[in-house]
């Protein structure tokens, strides 16, 4: 059964809310995002394996601990996504990176597939989906969908705020996927837009509107 990790790191929470603030602007906007979902991601990373590694120092041999087995890949949900991955490159630079590009069809609100690019041997990897805000749910729900008909096994799902709606969403459909969550909001509008939110991520992180 997967977990909801919802963060309490006073500098997590000092950060969302430097960018909830209208006045910020894209740069400060953008790098802030960076530096939330490095933060969220060595939360997330708390629980990876470990293995002991004979080596040697210059002073002599010794055993040290170095991450075991799965190799990690970061698959961001455009176009927003795309704001969390440097954050996580920097503390996992071997990573690699999938992307997966959704839309909400405007007749039915579901989301449809426009890209999706993955690692050849994404099977064999822990995958970290990341999208900064989980809405409805719908899109994220679909990204990890997606992983799983190619074989993906082990998800989690990392967002910088999340409205209930989407969280009981993502936890129905996929019971297996850890979530972390930077911020737990209230609830959505009637335009599904998070309240109190922080508008649009992806306008903000890019500069467009």
């Amino acid at each position: 059964m997967g977990k909801v990790v919802i963060m309490d790191h006073p500098l997590i929470q000092h950060k969302i809310g430097y960018i909830r603030r209208k006045e910020t602007g894209t740069k400060d906007f953008r790098q802030t995002i960076s530096e939330i979902a490095m933060l969220i991601c060595y939360e997330a990373t708390r629980d990876l394996q470990l293995a002991d590694v004979d080596i040697e120092t210059p002073i002599c041999k010794t055993t040290v601990k170095e991450l075991k087995g799965k190799k990690m890949a970061v698959v961001p949900i455009l176009r927003a996504g795309l704001g969390m991955v440097d954050g996580m490159l920097t503390l996992i630079p071997a990573a690699k990176v999938g992307h997966i590009g959704l839309y909400r069809d405007p007749e039915t609100h579901e989301p449809v597939e426009y890209y999706c690019k993955l690692p050849d041997d994404c099977s064999q990897r822990e995958i970290f989906v990341v999208d900064p805000m989980l809405a409805t749910g719908g899109s994220a729900s679909a990204a990890i969908t997606m992983l799983k008909a190619k074989g993906c096994q082990n998800i989690h799902f990392m967002c910088i705020i999340a409205a209930p709606e989407g969280i009981k969403k993502l936890t129905e459909d996929h019971p297996d996927v850890d979530l972390y969550v930077g911020a737990l909001d209230e609830k959505l509008n009637e335009n599904a837009y998070i309240i109190p939110g922080l508008g649009d991520a992806g306008d903000r992180i890019f500069g467009t509107k």
